[in-house]
């Protein structure tokens, strides 16, 4: 499966958004809103971008479920 570059970016965004989440969860402490304040407007910002990331990814997923050499680690013969 190859990625482009903005489903390589958004995969990497919801990694990011992902372990922020697990900060919160497991210490009580959001990253994004301490380098850039609690709600404010480059916060909130980052957590729209987080969040449309995961909506691409998602299309991604759900765009190439379907296809065989998406899920096929072997190389694909192409000698006749």
């Amino acid at each position: 499966m190859r990625l482009n570059w903005v489903t390589t970016t958004a995969l990497i965004l919801v990694m990011v958004g992902a372990l922020n989440w697990g900060f919160v969860g497991a210490f009580h402490f959001d990253l994004v809103a301490a380098l850039f304040g609690p709600m404010s407007l480059v916060s909130r910002i980052v957590y729209v971008v987080i969040g449309l990331s995961a909506l691409c990814v998602f299309w991604h997923w759900i765009s190439t479920r379907n296809d065989a050499s998406a899920i096929d680690p072997r190389p694909i013969d192409t000698r006749s």
